[in-house]
């Protein structure tokens, strides 16, 4: 997860520092080459990680930036297309929630989704976001309600989450991870799984995938602009919900340092609000196969391998193509925009003539 920022500005900060130093007309267009810097920097580090039977993303998608994205780009993040556009408030659960999975992001997040999903549960992952944006804006009073100081809801009850996840009946990965207490209060029956990597290796690849986003909130504030129903819905999520609120930071320097406190607290939480239920938690440890969980759900064994989701080539491979939408929404609305001025001068031209 995830999250806005981190899609598209995560390339050399040579590639965007001067954007930075640079103000008014200019500014859009060194942007806007920038970008393209950094797509470039972002098929590097996918295709540094990808398996050698992946294709390389360089090869493939610049030509789908220009003509439009394949079919199988399409399947592959059928979330980055789905646009459902849906207004989840007052809606009601539509099937029971029964497993909350809330290791943090970058232990194994996208694995755990696709085991529970192989097992039948409907399982929202936060990459599920981009598929319906206007869950940001629940999300966004979730987090102003837990972490700034907003009372009007109550998130140790259903009402609210019976809104925003009666779809599905398993959750996993942020922002579902930073409501841990709360959802395990509101859902007093339901099994929880706790996956947690060593600090260290876990601090590497969250500070990679997710803060370095963050680095550069000017150019995300332009692309909040360029880009309103997009990279606008995820601004706030990122840097009120995780920044300021998840990792209580006021800036990104601080985000970096409250990072391994904040996990460690995090594991500590889930753990002390079960001590009298140890029926309802498993310690799941990556690599433990199929048994321990399937157990643990009183599910049958699958006649086939535990997924093993490659999180950092998938990662950067989707953070990649959202780049490319991000990018292609932005030259769009800037199009739009200027079109009835390039039409007026050359109406205002041809009258002359």
């Amino acid at each position: 997860m995830i999250i806005a920022g981190e899609f598209w500005l995560t390339g050399r900060e040579a590639r965007v520092s001067k954007v930075r130093k640079q103000g008014g007309k200019d500014s859009a267009c060194i942007l806007l080459r920038a970008s393209f810097g950094v797509l470039v920097d972002l098929a590097d580090r996918y295709n540094a990680n990808r398996s050698s039977y992946q294709p390389n993303i360089r090869d493939m998608s610049f030509s789908e930036f220009v003509f439009g994205f394949s079919d199988e780009t399409k399947r592959k993040f059928p979330y980055l297309f789905a646009n459902l556009d849906i207004d989840r408030h007052g809606s009601k659960r539509q099937m029971p929630m029964e497993v909350l999975s809330l290791g943090m992001s970058r232990t194994g997040t996208a694995s755990m989704k696709a085991a529970l999903t192989r097992l039948g549960y409907n399982t929202a992952h936060g990459f599920d976001m981009h598929a319906n944006k206007r869950d940001c804006l629940m999300w966004d009073e979730a987090f102003a309600a837990k972490y700034h100081g907003d009372t009007f809801i109550d998130l140790n009850k259903p009402d609210f989450w019976d809104q925003l996840l009666g779809h599905v009946s398993a959750v996993t990965d942020m922002p579902h991870n930073a409501f841990g207490p709360e959802l395990i209060n509101a859902y007093p029956e339901v099994k929880v799984v706790l996956v947690e990597r060593k600090i260290e290796a876990w601090y590497k690849s969250f500070e990679r995938a997710v803060i370095r986003g963050a680095d550069f909130p000017k150019a995300i504030t332009l692309f909040s602009y360029l880009d309103p129903m997009g990279v606008g819905f995820f601004k706030v999520i990122q840097r009120e919900g995780f920044m300021a609120g998840q990792f209580h930071a006021k800036d990104v320097a601080e985000w970096r340092a409250n990072a391994r406190p904040v996990y460690q607290q995090h594991y500590a939480e889930i753990r002390r609000v079960l001590k009298d239920q140890p029926d309802r938690l498993l310690e799941y440890k990556l690599g433990d196969g199929w048994e321990p969980l399937c157990q643990f759900l009183g599910k049958v064994v699958p006649d086939e391998p535990f997924p093993r989701v490659n999180e950092t080539s998938s990662h950067d491979e989707m953070q990649f193509v959202t780049a490319m939408i991000c990018l292609r929404a932005a030259l769009r609305n800037i199009a739009m925009c200027i079109a009835p001025f390039v039409v007026a001068v050359l109406a205002w031209k041809y009258s002359r003539a």
